[in-house]
């Protein structure tokens, strides 16, 4: 009885995949025949949606998280070599095995993030979105406090 209700459950991730498949394949972009470029200049059309798709992933965003005080010292120096002295600092490195192998080595004590390349901050950006905005707002007033 079990073998059966795994059999189906198998085959109805096989229709799933299929049917997404297809939707996937009919959504694409395609080129107008001329019947239909000669038909619909005659009449107001309008532009199909687009789907742009977002920008790929290009960088890691690694934060520590948890400190490494009483751990050996080859994880110290991991963690020197990707650049991170203190907890919640954060850096990027673009994808690369080197530092994929470094954040294996580490990676009880970091937080890891795929960024693309507009998300990617230096130090001066991260400081600046890190500070308050200037000036100060009035939350509330004290007008009608405690009247009776």
């Amino acid at each position: 009885m079990a073998s059966v209700s795994y059999r189906t459950y198998l085959q109805a991730c096989r229709s799933v995949s299929r049917r997404s498949l297809a939707r996937t394949l009919t959504t694409a972009p395609s080129t107008p025949s001329t019947s239909q470029t000669s038909a619909s200049s005659s009449s107001v059309s309008t532009p199909a949606p687009t789907l742009e798709s977002p920008p790929p992933n290009t960088h890691f965003k690694i934060t520590l998280r948890r400190s490494a005080i009483s751990l050996g010292d080859k994880i110290k120096g991991t963690l020197k070599a990707l650049g991170i002295h203190r907890r919640f600092q954060t850096v990027y490195f673009p994808f690369s095995p080197e530092v994929a192998g470094k954040i294996l080595r580490v990676k009880e004590l970091v937080e890891v993030e795929n960024v693309p390349t507009h998300r990617v901050m230096n130090k001066q950006q991260q400081r600046q979105a890190r500070k308050a905005t200037r000036g100060y707002t009035v939350v509330g007033s004290r007008d009608g406090f405690m009247r009776i």
